[in-house]
């Protein structure tokens, strides 16, 4: 069963998603990023400008499909479009379509967006009620840990 962990009080969702491709990237670990199509467009942008060590090999998952084929990060609207990957991370309001096709599921929540903390209790009640055992990561209390 995928596993679920939400990742709450993000303070910019956008620099934690680059800061957790980097780090997947890292580990050999292969993520489809998914937000609507301007988020996306902006995290495209961030990652290119990331400094020449911090590099995160993406593409966004519309592009060159030989580009596609070895991106290890993927950057998509709908996860479902790009070759399976180890992990989903979710910057979207809505729990996306086939997120049990991967082994691991991030849900990253904003700290000060209370629409976005609303629409992800909406989303923890939906994958609890589905059976999925929910690991919650509080950014806040893991900075001052």
């Amino acid at each position: 069963m995928t596993e679920v962990a939400f990742h709450f009080n993000a303070p910019d969702k956008l620099a934690y998603a680059c800061r957790f491709a980097r780090k997947a990237f890292n580990r050999g670990v292969r993520v489809v990023v998914t937000a609507d199509a301007a988020d996306l467009q902006a995290l495209d942008r961030m990652m290119w400008s990331l400094g020449p060590t911090d590099f995160v090999a993406h593409a966004l998952a519309d592009g060159d499909p030989d580009v596609v084929a070895v991106s290890p990060v993927l950057l998509a609207q709908e996860p479902l479009s790009v070759a399976p990957r180890d992990m989903l991370l979710n910057l979207g309001g809505q729990r996306p379509s086939g997120f049990d096709q991967f082994e691991k599921v991030i849900e990253v929540v904003s700290s000060s967006d209370e629409r976005d903390r609303q629409l992800a209790r909406t989303r923890w009640r939906q994958y609890a009620a589905d059976g999925y055992e929910i690991v919650r990561h509080d950014l806040v209390l893991k900075e001052n840990a």
